[in-house]
C-alpha cells in the first residue's frame, strides 16, 4: 500500500483548497484565532504599564506577584477575545462585501467598518450603533487609504 502523503496533490485537490482557503468562513476564523492572539499579547502589555488594582501593602511579596499576575491575566484574555470578535466580524463582512460587489475598493473596508462597528455597539441602542459604525469607517477607510496609497 502507498503513502498518500508522498503522492502531490492533484490539481482537483488544490483547487479544492484554494476554495476552502478563499471562503469567508476560514477568513473570519484565521482573523479571529489571530485577533485573539494579538489580543492577548496587547493586553498583556498593557495590564503592565497600568496598574489600576489596589495593591495590599499587608499581604505577603509572594501574595501581592500572584494578585498582580492574575490581573494581568484577566486583562489579557479580555483583550484577546476582544480582538478576536472584532477581527472576525470584521473580515467576516469585509469578505461578503467584496464577493458580493466583486470588486476590491475602499468602499469594502467602509462598509465593513460600518458593519462592524454597528454590531459591537448592538447594545448601546441606535445612537451608538450609528457612532460605532461611522467611528469603524473612519478608522477602516484611513487604514486602508495608508495601505494603499502608493498602489
Amino acid at each position: 500500500m502507498s503513502n498518500p502523503f508522498t503522492q502531490p496533490p492533484t490539481a482537483e485537490q488544490r483547487a479544492a483548497a484554494d476554495n476552502f482557503m478563499n471562503s469567508c468562513a476560514f477568513k473570519s476564523v484565521f482573523s479571529g484565532i489571530a485577533g485573539y492572539g494579538i489580543g492577548a499579547v496587547f493586553g498583556l502589555v498593557l495590564s503592565g504599564i497600568e496598574f489600576s488594582s489596589p495593591v495590599d501593602t499587608n499581604a505577603s511579596t509572594k501574595q501581592q506577584i500572584k494578585t498582580v499576575f492574575k490581573d494581568m491575566g484577566r486583562k489579557s484574555m479580555s483583550s484577546a477575545k476582544n480582538f478576536a470578535i472584532m477581527a472576525a466580524i470584521y473580515s467576516g463582512s469585509e469578505c461578503m462585501i467584496e464577493s458580493y460587489r466583486a470588486r476590491n475598493d475602499i468602499y469594502n473596508s467602509i462598509a465593513a467598518g460600518c458593519v462592524t462597528g454597528g454590531t459591537l455597539a448592538v447594545r448601546t441602542g441606535p445612537r451608538g450603533m450609528a457612532m460605532g459604525c461611522a467611528g469603524f469607517a473612519a478608522f477602516s477607510a484611513g487604514i486602508d487609504w495608508y495601505m494603499h496609497k502608493d498602489d
